[in-house]
């Protein structure tokens, strides 16, 4: 009952989580979209009540006009809307997932002894440093000097996302380094809208209500910040659901990969972004694929070896027999009640030959190249074992 209980949890939670980023996410699309596709106001009497921008567009049977202030309207409207409580929900829900799903269970999703052989309480002070940390250093960069120019800018803080991603892949686990490394620039991304973007707003509001004459700089810093939002969201999504592709975490040069995919992300990105400009850099587009296709090229696997003097059948009973050992108490119709699950993991069993040949894949990537199984290694897999499986498959997975 408690392991059910777990999983529910664990999947209203995770369902929260996407409902409320997926609301963010395409809020904050929508208005880089807008921002990005004003033209100059064709109706004069718009220009003298101080309209900079507008944005025509027709959508779901009627037609919109979007219209963007230089600073501000002489009158405010009765009613504003504040573009937060999205960001918010999901820094908080996200956070949540992060403490039950690797905190809670550091030595099982966090922590590698065979990257780094630290306690878990250690792993998840240093994740909690590593995402408090990333917006700290962020934010000083963006009010130094560096910060009047968006090149430089840009190119100091894609410099502390190499060093991050390094470090992280060489203190946790792959899956538990990607998602550090995403919740990093989602904390920074919600940090902005909270410490920069929103107080902004309120000044802005505040000034105009009063009959101040408003001050654009805070408005200069949140569009600063705003854009730089948009280009974090894709990284942010692959490092999200990245736990499901060990052939991406586990790999030994894994902080490249994890790297050049969200490289490829911001690049997609810039191209949507210049695209409502009126401007197409399909050289985004260009450099994103071949980012992609080198991780791809990079982590493909050799082709399977005969193995001499070996027949299939016997590679497979010996492979059988560490799946049996190792596996099964999880991955079976009925898994073992000391380990929690209700129903095999991801609904894949290994209680018949044909079902492993069937996972031989999985099986490869999860237990072979991430080793993230067995989790945590709770049933103690070794080094030997682990080589059987891949000498197996390697030589075509295959029963007999």
């Amino acid at each position: 009952m408690e392991g059910y209980l777990s999983e529910w949890l664990n999947l209203l939670l995770r369902w929260f989580h996407v409902i409320v980023a997926i609301a963010w996410i395409g809020e904050s699309f929508h208005f880089v979209a807008v921002d990005n596709s004003l033209k100059k106001p064709e109706d004069p009497e718009a220009e003298k009540r101080g309209v900079g921008g507008e944005y025509w567009c027709v959508h779901g049977g009627g037609f919109y006009n979007f219209q963007k202030y230089r600073v501000a309207p002489a009158v405010l409207p009765k009613s504003l809307h504040w573009s937060f409580i999205p960001s918010y929900s999901t820094a908080l829900s996200g956070l949540a997932l992060i403490s039950v799903l690797y905190y809670w269970n550091a030595s099982s999703y966090l922590i590698d002894r065979s990257v780094l052989d630290i306690p878990g309480w250690a792993g998840v002070l240093i994740g909690i440093a590593f995402l408090a940390g990333g917006w700290l250093v962020y934010d000083r960069l963006c009010k130094s000097k560096l910060g009047q120019d968006e090149r430089k800018l840009g190119l100091a803080v894609a410099a502390y996302c190499v060093v991050a991603a390094f470090l992280l892949c060489h203190v946790f686990s792959g899956r538990g380094a990607f998602l550090h490394f995403g919740g990093m620039l989602a904390l920074i991304m919600t940090a902005n809208v909270f410490f920069v973007i929103i107080p902004g707003q309120r000044e802005m509001v505040r000034a105009a209500q009063e009959g101040r004459e408003v001050d654009p700089e805070p408005g200069r810093r949140g569009k600063q910040r705003s854009v730089h939002n948009t280009y974090f969201t894709l990284p942010v999504l692959f490092a999200m659901i990245s736990n499901h592709y060990a052939v991406t975490y586990g790999s030994s040069w894994n902080w490249l990969v994890l790297l050049a995919i969200a490289a490829s992300g911001a690049l997609i990105r810039h191209f949507f972004v210049m695209r409502h400009r009126g401007e197409k850099h399909v050289w985004a587009l260009a450099v994103s694929a071949v980012l992609l296709l080198a991780v791809f090229f990079g982590l493909m696997p050799a082709a399977p070896k005969a193995v001499a003097g070996v027949s299939n059948a016997e590679l497979f009973a010996k492979a059988q027999r560490v799946i049996d050992a190792r596996c099964v108490q999880c991955h079976a119709a009925k898994p073992s009640p000391q380990f929690g699950f209700p129903s095999p993991p991801k609904g894949v069993a290994f209680d018949t030959p044909e079902q492993i040949v069937a996972n031989a894949q999985g099986i490869q990537q999860q237990v072979v190249v991430a080793k993230s199984m067995p989790l945590g290694n709770l049933t103690q897999m070794t080094d030997d074992e682990r080589q059987t499986i891949a000498t197996w498959i390697s030589a075509g997975a295959k029963a007999k």
